[in-house]
């Protein structure tokens, strides 16, 4: 079965943007290439612990198995070592992608507090869009009572073939993307 957002994109999301932006051909439509999720574990080096919660909680939201990631070199004002554990991150792509995006939207965001919208300056020169998250408890797969510390996130959509910020902003407020006017 496939996913519901990507049935939309298929079906509704391609010819309206084909109409709206001119394109000849489906291949010139922008599309959500991957999702990748990245969590700072700051704590991680003195408590392993914490590092193993939080490998647990992101794999969770995701879906897919979260991967650590080490410190590239050594910075003494953090009491950084090369090496050592700072965080974990995940990769989503195809049907994971899409039941991520659209927890995301529906399930997620509206349970954020004084939510007024995403911010539509995330956007760099490719089209990519950030996000960051202030916590991890409003995804409905984290258990609340089972979290040690509440930790951040970023959630990068990295789209393919947008060829200015504004076709990529039109394909994710396609998608459900709640953003703030500007």
């Amino acid at each position: 079965m496939t996913a519901r957002l990507k049935e939309r994109f298929e079906k509704t999301i391609v010819p309206e943007m084909r109409t709206q932006f001119g394109y000849d051909n489906v291949m010139q439509v922008p599309r959500v290439e991957k999702i990748v999720i990245n969590m700072g574990v700051g704590d991680g080096q003195s408590d392993p612990r914490m590092m193993e919660n939080a490998v647990n909680e992101l794999t969770n939201i995701a879906g897919q198995k979260a991967s650590i990631r080490k410190a590239k070199k050594s910075i003494s004002n953090f009491k950084l070592r090369e090496g050592a554990n700072i965080g974990c991150m995940v990769t989503l792509r195809g049907q994971r992608m899409y039941e991520f995006m659209d927890r995301l939207f529906n399930v997620a965001v509206p349970r954020i507090r004084d939510f007024r919208g995403m911010s539509p300056k995330g956007f760099d020169q490719f089209g990519n869009y950030t996000l960051g998250l202030r916590e991890q408890t409003i995804f409905p797969e984290v258990n609340v009572d089972a979290v040690t510390r509440v930790r951040g996130m970023n959630i990068t959509f990295v789209v393919k073939n947008a060829r200015n910020v504004d076709e990529s902003r039109e394909l994710l407020k396609k998608f459900g993307m709640p953003f703030r006017a500007l």
